[in-house]
């Protein structure tokens, strides 16, 4: 009987994290203010944004916590609308209801990226902020997104949760709108269990977000500009914006940050292998007349740990049948808009008041499958999954013609 590979296995963390965690436990020194200077979060910051190409970056709880302050420090007013895609994670719309925003949905293609006649359509509704959510690590065409909002002078957030590593005409994802923000959690490329970082060039932005992320009385004094240098206009707005915004205490801890460090040196290699995994699975499936794998956009060079493919010509109740099928021999496909409460499913934002219709992103979700693919999968796992997949549509379709 073959072996099933966990794919919700996670790389071990470099045993480099091992010495700076013992010693950090021993001082028990946690909290990211306490030392004078260079604590883990500080270096962390420091060496994120020079991975990037960025001149700030700010090390919050999470990804969501991100993309609050992201909004927040745009200074948008209450019930502002902001545009995001149709398909995210539920922590997309929640962030823009913790803003005091109204999220505004668009629609989404069969390839998981954004339709950009209706995203330019929205746009023309009030429209004073965007979220771009590169969903599973697909990205839009932002070459059209952000020419359609520098003409109207819609700041860009790029939620790049799934993306860190991607690069789309050779520059970062995250870097590409006002601010980006990236995610640590356990299933992403860089794994703290919890944990996220916003990255910008906006001295002005960066300064109320750390405010704003809990740097209460002097301690926006620690973080520095560009490699741990006084930066003059850094420190302006922080001058200007002391005691003028509210604390939400979403900082990240010292502990975090000497996980996720030792995994910086990491990333390469890890996109490398994640890029080859996905490829490798894509063309044995694109092989099959009932699997669809849709191609990046040109520009786009993905860094992804996961796969995502559609189910082509099937009925509801053979959808079904595939997805019991896979399950039963081990591999659980998630079929976005068929698990119950799946919070990638609009419909489940119920939070959001009045949920609209998307007719062609519910098409997707109808369709739309997920399979994780950790980087650490070896070719002979990786087959292993295949075989799964392809027997499971070959159980179906035989089942259906008996």
């Amino acid at each position: 009987m073959q072996q099933i590979p966990n794919v919700h296995e996670a790389e071990p963390i470099p045993e480099a994290a091992r010495a700076e965690i013992d010693a950090l436990l021993q001082s028990g020194d946690l909290f990211r203010y306490t030392a004078p200077e260079n604590a883990p979060v500080t270096l962390l910051e420091q060496e994120f944004a020079k991975l990037l190409g960025t001149k700030y970056a700010l090390a919050v709880s999470s990804c969501s916590a991100a993309l609050f302050l992201s909004l927040k420090a745009l200074g948008l007013p209450r019930d502002a609308r902001v545009l995001i895609p149709g398909f995210t994670f539920a922590a997309v719309p929640s962030a823009v209801v913790h803003a005091d925003c109204i999220p505004v949905l668009c629609e989404v293609g069969e390839n998981y990226r954004i339709d950009m006649a209706d995203f330019e359509a929205k746009l023309a509704q009030g429209i004073q902020a965007v979220i771009i959510s590169h969903m599973r690590g697909h990205t839009s065409d932002m070459d059209a997104i952000l020419s359609l909002c520098e003409a109207r002078d819609i700041p860009v957030v790029e939620d790049a949760a799934h993306s860190l590593g991607t690069t789309w005409h050779g520059r970062n994802i995250g870097t590409i709108g006002q601010v980006g923000c990236f995610s640590f959690q356990s299933y992403k490329m860089i794994n703290a269990g919890e944990g996220g970082i916003l990255v910008t060039d906006d001295a002005d932005l960066v300064a109320r977000a750390v405010i704003m992320s809990g740097a209460y009385e002097h301690n926006w004094k620690k973080h520095k500009g560009p490699e741990g240098q006084n930066d003059p206009e850094l420190a302006e707005a922080f001058a200007k914006w002391q005691n003028q915004l509210p604390l939400y205490n979403l900082r990240m801890s010292n502990l975090s940050a000497v996980v996720i460090r030792p995994q910086i040196p990491e990333l390469a290699r890890r996109v490398t292998d994640g890029l080859a995994n996905h490829d490798y699975v894509a063309a044995q499936l694109n092989a099959h007349p009932h699997f669809h794998v849709p191609a990046p956009l040109a520009p786009e060079r993905r860094a992804p740990d996961s796969i995502q493919f559609n189910l082509v010509d099937l009925s509801d109740a053979q959808i079904q049948a595939f997805s019991n099928a896979s399950a039963a021999r081990g591999v659980k496909v998630q079929i976005f808009g068929r698990s119950t409460d799946n919070a990638r499913a609009f419909w489940n934002w119920q939070f959001i008041g009045e949920v609209p219709e998307l007719p062609q992103t519910r098409a997707m979700l109808m369709n739309a499958c997920d399979v994780r693919l950790p980087v650490l999968l070896t070719r002979d796992e990786l087959d292993v999954i295949l075989s799964v997949l392809t027997g499971a549509m070959s159980y179906t379709l035989a089942k259906e013609a008996a």
